[in-house]
């Protein structure tokens, strides 16, 4: 069924594009992005195809504390094909609605627990390398700052995408990520379609300056540079001459 909410990693899994091993930690309750995506996901893969990865999320759904499941249902934001899903599971709203949704409901997920201050580059590449795809997402949205500074980079698209739905990602991380050359396109994207994260300057700044934006969503962002940044921008030789052209444009016209 289809919960009522949508981010890019849930679009991986409604396009079928995900390996049945990521979908079992999924059912599993192992990946741990905020609660709307991670409730999302185990109600969608409770239809599985594969009869373990639905009895898994099925087994995951019933572990999850009722009075939590009851305090997100009393949210405004709950859809109501998901309020009929619990309700035929016998949990109906709490009176007081769930507050902090910007964490996982359940977290099953095995591996450290590594302060963000204690962990190195070198150290978090070590302890990357020997793993799995489906580790690595676990990591990706339960991991520390250097091991998503790294599986943001990571070949296998949906490893990136579970980085951009970590609920421990923040505004800082996401400016870094909107300056790299080195992420796809498609993660670029990400950032440019989220309202919170485009409400900062600077994040705007870095993706019109990025060679790798697509020019579509740069132009529709050109108009909010301040006077500086346009006319770096209009000399800028690593971005399209369209983008170069447009910007010298701008700074003759508000002359």
């Amino acid at each position: 069924m289809d919960a009522g909410f949508k981010s890019p990693l849930i679009d991986f899994f409604k396009r079928g594009d995900v390996a049945r091993d990521v979908r079992l930690v999924a059912a599993q309750g192992a990946l741990t992005p905020r609660v709307h995506e991670q409730l999302a996901l185990l109600v969608m893969l409770v239809a599985d195809p594969d009869p373990e990865v639905a009895a898994a999320a099925d087994a995951t759904l019933r572990i999850i504390p009722r009075g939590s499941l009851a305090a997100f249902l009393a949210r405004s934001d709950v859809s109501q094909d998901l309020l009929a899903f619990f309700a035929r599971r016998g949990i109906e709203p709490s009176a007081q609605p769930l507050e902090d949704v910007d964490a996982p409901i359940i977290d099953t997920a095995q591996g450290p627990e590594i302060p963000d201050d204690e962990d190195t580059e070198q150290s978090a590449l070590q302890r990357l390398a020997a793993m799995s795809v489906p580790q690595k997402m676990s990591r990706a949205t339960k991991g520390t700052r250097e091991e998503r500074a790294i599986l943001i980079r990571d070949p296998n698209k949906i490893v990136a995408v579970a980085v951009m739905s970590s609920p421990k990602l923040t505004e800082a991380e996401v400016e870094a990520i909107a300056k790299m050359s080195s992420v796809s396109d498609e993660i670029l994207r990400i950032v440019a379609h989220n309202r919170n994260w485009m409400k900062s300057y600077a994040i705007v700044s870095a993706l019109v300056k990025n060679p790798k934006m697509p020019l579509a969503l740069s132009m529709n962002l050109i108009n909010r540079l301040n006077d500086k940044d346009m006319r770096m921008l209009s000399t800028n030789r690593n971005v399209p001459e369209v983008l170069r052209t447009t910007a010298r444009k701008k700074i003759v016209f508000d002359k």
